[in-house]
């Protein structure tokens, strides 16, 4: 009796203790970090999966399948086979926005099991390792974000196949290799940022087939080679960096369009040489141009300012620009211009808002060396102005200084005396002759200067050209200082090019100072007279009420009066004077000139302005008259006129 009650005593605690085994509480895990909370919650909404899986108002690791924690934080996801809202399967996205970290390698898997994805965004992740090829099949990926993590290896080919990508964002990686040629085929790629890897090689030519793409960023690599000109295909292209490479060369001249959507061009730090294509300077929607720290070489253009260009900001610092700074630089608001080699003086649209220092100008502190600039300028076969007028000299160097000015005054004397005798001797010979064969005098009293008569129309037609005031302000700078010439007693004159690339003098006159028979005369001149050895018209703009504009050829050698003596580049600051045989020519050209409007004009005409200044070159120092806008008939009044008297024609 006692053992059974013993056996009984004994079964009721073995249940006992298996009842308290079975039913024992577990210990649950938490999650503990609220920014993987609210990680695992946007996830859920991205992938829109059903609350049958992962409910609203539980706790993640305790109740959402597939979610696996460890000491309060997620180590594992696994949504297989998880069913979504029909939202969620019509746009399906795996972002998290940088919430959380996921470390490790993106699996081979990836791609071949969302197929239907069409976002992925996996910034700031932490993830290492290669990025899997299978990625290549998800055909319906839009969006690819994975920058900011430690991906390495190359770029794989297969992400040529994601034909519906408009977002390839690789950037801040550590990714080698060369940029693969197929991504040339994503046709709907609007953005393609390959920067901060250390990618190499060349930029494949394939690029350029990228028709729908706006921003192109391949800065911070280790590219080399020239930059493709098939890139100029682009032309939806609003931004190209392209700096901090090793790219070098020349750039294609038909890289850029015009006109061009181009806001941003980048190419910093690189070993580019040669001229910058023209055209960069007109894009008129360009905000940020930074060419810094390369080989550049030219002249900047002397383009008229752009009224709807937008405010932009120019980095050309650590080039070999040269020459003056001109009026292109007007639409800029910030500038970088140090590190080069421009000269002359700077222009008040400049001061205030450039870096100038380290290069050629004139009254600005930190700049390079005397023998730093002629050097470079001697190189090109160009002079430099020596920062300006040179400061006066003591001892030794100004008694040289003075004697040749001295011996420039004497020798300009001298000329000017050989000159008025070999005109008088002209003269005297062609008028005997013109007695002899005409039996009238041709020195007649000159008449005062007056328009045409009302009767008698200018034909505008034959005096070349008609230029709009438009076309006259692109070709001068606005009539800028930098392109002034001379003041003259007729009009200011200035130099300019036009659309062509010809190069004129155009002549301002101001109805307001001047009198309008003064162009009158001029124009009227020209359309009854022509000859080799007078300056030609090449047209005129009369569109403005107030102000008239002739254009004239340009004479490379200026006038007489400049070209008598030229400084030339040496230490000793010396004077260079033309040759007896070159001068002797100019002489001839000049009484051809004159014996032209004297004898061969009907009725003659008197210059009334002859003097070295309005004798002007050409390239090969043949004279053409110029200042024409005081000559005047003579009236045949059968009055002898002092020439006349002084030579004692009959």
């Amino acid at each position: 009796m006692v053992d059974q009650r013993n056996i009984g005593v004994a079964l009721v605690l073995f249940y006992l203790l298996l009842l308290s085994l079975l039913f024992k509480p577990t210990v649950e895990q938490r999650l503990s970090s609220s920014i993987e909370f609210t990680a695992l919650f946007e996830l859920r909404s991205s992938l829109g999966l059903k609350s049958r899986d992962w409910p609203r108002k539980v706790d993640p690791c305790s109740s959402w399948n597939g979610i696996r924690c460890e000491n309060g934080s997620v180590f594992g996801i696994n949504i297989s086979g998880f069913r979504r809202t029909t939202v969620g399967r019509q746009n399906p996205r795996f972002a998290v926005d940088s919430l959380f970290l996921l470390p490790g390698s993106i699996p081979d898997w990836f791609g071949r099991r969302l197929l239907t994805l069409q976002v992925l965004d996996l910034r700031s992740c932490n993830i290492t390792g290669v990025i899997p090829s299978s990625i290549g099949n998800l055909s319906n990926l839009s969006i690819l974000y994975l920058s900011d993590n430690r991906l390495t290896g190359a770029i794989p080919s297969s992400l040529g196949r994601l034909l519906s990508l408009s977002v390839l964002d690789l950037s801040n990686n550590l990714l080698t290799g060369s940029i693969p040629p197929g991504i040339g085929a994503l046709s709907q790629l609007q953005i393609l940022n390959l920067s901060s890897n250390s990618l190499r090689f060349s930029i494949p030519a394939q690029l350029g087939d990228l028709d729908s793409l706006v921003d192109l960023d391949l800065s911070s690599n280790s590219l080399s080679g020239l930059v493709p000109e098939d890139l100029s295909g682009l032309r939806n292209l609003q931004r190209m960096v392209l700096g901090n490479n090793g790219l070098t060369g020349l750039l294609p001249v038909n890289l850029f369009r015009s006109p061009s959507l181009l806001q941003v061009i980048v190419l910093r730090n690189n070993s580019f040489t040669g001229e910058l294509p023209e055209v960069i300077w007109s894009i008129s929607g360009l905000n940020l141009l930074d060419i810094s720290q390369n080989n550049f070489t030219t002249e900047l253009p002397n383009f008229a300012s752009y009224d709807n260009a937008a405010a932009a900001v120019l980095d050309i610092s650590g080039n070999k620009f040269y020459g003056s700074l001109t009026t292109v630089l007007r639409r800029f608001s910030s500038m970088n211009l140090s590190e080069n080699y421009f000269e002359g003086s700077v222009p008040d649209f400049v001061l205030g808002n450039a870096s100038l220092g380290t290069n050629c100008l004139q009254n600005v502190s930190n700049q390079r060396t005397l023998t730093d600039c002629v050097s470079f300028y001697g190189e090109r076969g160009l002079s430099f102005d020596n920062f300006g007028p040179p400061a006066p000299e003591s001892g030794k160097s100004n008694s040289n200084r003075n004697r040749i000015i001295l011996a420039a005054v004497l020798g300009g004397a001298g000329f000017i005396m050989l000159l008025t005798l070999f005109l008088l001797l002209v003269l005297r010979v062609r008028t005997r002759r013109r007695v002899s064969h005409r039996g009238i005098d041709v020195g007649q009293v000159c008449a005062e200067t007056t328009p045409p008569s009302p009767g008698l129309a200018i034909n505008f037609s034959s005096l070349g050209d008609l230029f709009t005031y438009q076309q006259l302000l692109q070709a001068t700078g606005d009539f800028t200082e930098v392109n002034l010439i001379k003041h003259g007693h007729s009009g200011d004159l200035f130099k300019g090019i036009l659309e062509s690339g010809l190069p004129v003098v155009i002549k301002r006159v101001d109805l307001q100072s001047i009198k309008k028979e003064v162009y009158l005369s001029e124009l009227d001149f020209f359309n009854r007279f022509t000859h080799a050895r007078l300056v030609p018209l090449l047209g005129h703009c009369l569109e403005k009420e107030n102000e008239k504009f002739l254009v004239y050829k340009y004479m490379p050698n200026g006038d007489l009066l400049s070209s008598l003596y030229r400084k030339i580049n040496s230490e000793t600051d010396g004077l260079q004077s033309l040759d007896w045989i070159t001068r002797l020519k100019i002489a001839i050209g000049a009484a051809e000139g004159l014996s032209y409007l004297h004898h061969e004009c009907t009725p003659p005409i008197v210059h009334r302005d002859v003097r070295a200044s309005s004798i002007l070159l050409d390239d090969k120092f043949e004279v053409r008259l110029g200042s024409l806008s005081k000559v005047c008939l003579q009236e045949d009044d059968g009055r002898q006129n002092g020439i006349t008297r002084l030579l004692q024609l009959p």
